[in-house]
């Protein structure tokens, strides 16, 4: 269990790494116009919405890893939180901080 929670530690602060950098400010951009032909402030738009897509999915694995932790500490790593199944260890190998079987992340 140690190498599975040193595991989910260094994932956590990957994660909260990656979400810094993308909550960080912008630095200066000058003036940026937003008219009806593709310009510079509409490519920084939709490069900030996939920032922001990112992100959320950041925040999904956090909560994850948070859980796989929590799952370590209580003893019930490779328990499923929908249906106490056992997850593989194929899963957990692959992705250690997978709190579902197989079946119930399909189905999320």
């Amino acid at each position: 269990m140690d190498t599975a929670r040193t595991t989910l530690l260094e994932k956590k602060a990957d994660l909260e790494r990656e979400m810094a950098q993308l909550t960080a400010l912008p630095g200066d951009r000058g003036e940026i116009s937003f008219g009806k032909r593709v310009g510079e402030g509409t490519s920084m738009a939709v490069d900030r919405l996939s920032q922001v897509a990112v992100h959320d999915q950041l925040q999904l694995t956090m909560v994850d890893v948070e859980r796989a932790l929590v799952k370590i500490e209580d003893g019930s790593r490779g328990t499923c939180d929908v249906c106490g199944g056992p997850i593989g260890e194929e899963r957990l190998e692959a992705l250690p901080w997978a709190t579902l079987c197989v079946e119930d992340a399909a189905r999320r």
